[in-house]
């Protein structure tokens, strides 16, 4: 019996060992994301980020996204909503994190639109259909393609020229450093305020975000 209570004992000192030694990880990984973030403002963004809402907003929105990572778009009208919701007080930042094979392609296409002022409607569009040219884990830019050429709000012509600027290549070699500088390894990575979203959920961003701007 009471080698019994001893194995109880230790197993629960165990568990609770792991819990600390994890909570203590946590902390020490998400502080090296907010010195590096303090540090260096622009591996947050960069001047050519798409930024939605105010410049000076209380609260910064970083997020790191892959077109073609299905999660980040389930996760998309809802962060639509957040910034519906506190119109003024926050500006998201867009960031790319094309860890899908071939999709860094899909983002050379997304950063072509800006060209043409369209890249949040483009976006929309990519994740809508997502579906129909994502296949086991990898981007059909083909497929896509024709995606494109049927809703006709892109001049396409234009496109092709644009995506030939070999600047976005740097970009997409920019990104994937500010990522990794961040410990973005997962899409969707959030950020507020410098600080990383620790445990991925949609209630745990919304009360970051409201940690943030309630100081």
């Amino acid at each position: 019996m009471q080698n019994k209570i001893v194995v109880v004992i230790s197993i629960v000192a165990l568990i609770a060992l792991f819990f600390v030694g994890k909570n203590l990880y946590m902390s020490n990984e998400s502080a090296k994301v907010i010195s590096a973030s303090e540090n260096n403002s622009s591996v947050l963004k960069r001047d050519y980020s798409y930024t939605l809402g105010e410049k000076n907003a209380k609260v910064q929105l970083v997020e790191f996204f892959d077109p073609a990572c299905e999660t980040c778009a389930q996760f998309h009208p809802y962060v639509k909503e957040i910034m519906k919701q506190n119109k003024g007080n926050i500006q998201l930042v867009l960031r790319y994190a094309p860890y899908h094979k071939d999709s860094d392609a899909v983002v050379k296409m997304l950063e072509a639109t800006k060209k043409q002022d369209k890249f949040m409607e483009t976006l929309e569009l990519v994740f809508a259909t997502q579906k129909y040219w994502t296949k086991n884990h990898t981007a059909d830019l083909n497929a896509l393609w024709a995606i494109l050429i049927k809703a006709e709000i892109l001049d396409m012509d234009k496109l092709i020229v644009d995506m030939k600027d070999p600047k976005l290549d740097e970009i997409v070699k920019q990104e994937l450093a500010d990522a990794k500088t961040l410990n973005a390894s997962k899409t969707p990575s959030y950020y507020v305020n410098g600080k990383p979203l620790q445990v991925f959920g949609l209630d745990q961003l919304v009360d970051l975000i409201n940690s943030e701007l309630n100081k």
